[in-house]
């Protein structure tokens, strides 16, 4: 898989780029947790993302936020992460122009970056949020939420709690037009540690599909 380097608001960024042959393939970017709490693109929940997306036909691409691994600048409480995040759309979009679907997944801070994103950037069709710490930032500029998508969890998560998960979900249920499908995976912790991780997978697999082959948002 190649390592590209592309440039950022504060400087390049670096990523991992996997493309697909087919020239109108979809796309999709991950975005990883926390830099300050060892988050990086190869995070085990965003490497694992990155391929699930990979294997159902997406064009992927990955990166570390800035002043992480080799990107330039330093940690900007989020502020900066999300201009990163819309950089890294635009590089990957720059080189797949032709693209019918674009999607965002995030794993926890990376999942709450991944909902900004989505509210600037309408050609977005889908996301999927792994872990959102809804106890830690506030989600409310997802008003209204302009795309369907998944969130998912597991009940043993102490860094974020799944009471507020769910109660960030139901906020969003009462949107009219979208549909935000919660899973929560029984037992796992915020990391998906082993035996979670495959199910987390398989059933981000399995809605990403589903949706691929409706044709709403």
């Amino acid at each position: 898989m190649p390592e590209v380097i592309f440039p950022g608001p504060e400087g390049r960024l670096e990523g991992r780029y996997h493309p697909q042959r087919e020239k109108d393939a979809p796309i999709a970017i991950v975005l990883h947790p926390h830099p300050q709490f060892g988050g990086t693109m190869n995070n085990k929940v965003v490497y694992n993302l990155h391929y699930a997306f990979y294997n159902m036909g997406f064009t992927v691409l990955r990166f570390n936020f800035r002043g992480v691994g080799r990107s330039q600048g330093e940690y900007d409480q989020g502020v900066g992460e999300l201009s990163d995040a819309a950089s890294a759309l635009d590089y990957l979009q720059s080189m797949n122009n032709n693209s019918k679907h674009c999607w965002v997944a995030g794993f926890s801070f990376g999942a709450w970056i991944g909902m900004q994103l989505l509210m600037r950037r309408p050609e977005i069709t889908g996301f999927v949020s792994v872990s959102p710490p809804a106890n830690m930032y506030d989600f409310s500029f997802l008003a209204p939420c302009p795309s369907s998508g998944l969130i998912i969890n597991g009940t043993a998560d102490r860094v974020a709690p799944p009471a507020d998960t769910t109660s960030l979900v139901n906020k969003l249920h009462e949107q009219q037009g979208i549909t935000v499908t919660h899973e929560e995976i029984e037992g796992s912790d915020h990391f998906f540690k082993e035996p979670y991780m495959d199910t987390m997978i398989d059933t981000v697999t399995g809605y990403v599909k589903r949706r691929l082959t409706e044709t709403t948002r």
